[in-house]
């Protein structure tokens, strides 16, 4: 059953689809807005603990550490992304699952990317019924019970899934952790609804040149650049109260 899965989801893409048509677009636009309930605005990134740790203080310090964010989420995230989405398969997914969950150190972090995973993969599977494989290759997923969803290979499967080319679902995934990282700083009230506006189209520019500098990479050429950050989302647990979950 697996096999036939991981085999037929060419059949399964939206572009191919005659009843979508013109409609794969809104799939698309779907997939990055943030109605979509998949738990990204339930996490910091580490900022909640890097304020708490005083690393973070004020615009400027969180105009840093948003750009060591997308920063660490270019070198070691992308290669998953574009791997699964030029792949969009259960083998594929399954092994870079695998090479992911060993690759994050940071407890805090690995259980964000897990329960955000699981949860597009919960709802790209019950909102894109056009794509079946979805649904099917979620359940073989649970039914073997050793799949830890983690985020990153997930949104590329589905990404390529919908027929996103492999250029757009690397900077759709900056993207999201860029809006993610900054909703969490309004809400920490660091910045304003309208600065947060402002940084986001200021640090735009800087994502631009970090996709650009890791895209299309393998994923044996993943790395952390930033490690501090993983040293304080590794806090997270520790903090005497907390906002989020990361």
């Amino acid at each position: 059953m697996e096999e036939k899965v991981g085999n037929d989801h060419n059949l399964d893409k939206v572009e191919n689809s005659p009843q979508m048509g013109s409609l794969v677009q809104w799939s698309q636009w779907q997939l990055l807005d943030s109605i979509l309930p998949t738990g990204g605005f339930a996490h910091s990134f580490g900022l909640e603990a890097a304020i708490q740790a005083r690393l973070v203080s004020g615009p400027e310090d969180l105009r840093a550490y948003v750009i060591h964010v997308l920063q660490n989420t270019g070198s070691l995230l992308l290669p998953y992304v574009y791997s699964c989405t030029i792949f969009p398969h259960l083998e594929m997914w399954h092994k870079l699952d695998r090479m992911l969950d060993a690759t994050l150190t940071n407890e805090v972090g690995r259980k964000a990317s897990t329960l955000q995973g699981s949860a597009l993969m919960r709802v790209a599977a019950a909102v894109y019924l056009e794509i079946p494989s979805l649904k099917s290759m979620r359940n073989a997923s649970l039914s073997r019970g050793t799949v830890s969803f983690h985020h990153a290979p997930i949104f590329g499967l589905v990404c390529g899934l919908l027929g996103i080319d492999a250029e757009t679902s690397q900077k759709a995934y900056m993207f999201i952790t860029m809006r993610d990282v900054i909703s969490a700083a309004t809400r920490l009230n660091l910045v304003g609804p309208l600065g947060a506006a402002v940084l986001q189209h200021q640090v735009s520019i800087v994502a631009e040149d970090i996709s650009k500098k890791w895209m299309n990479r393998a994923v044996e050429e993943a790395c952390q650049t930033s490690p501090l950050l993983d040293t304080v989302q590794g806090c997270h647990g520790y903090l005497f109260s907390r906002l989020f979950c990361s």
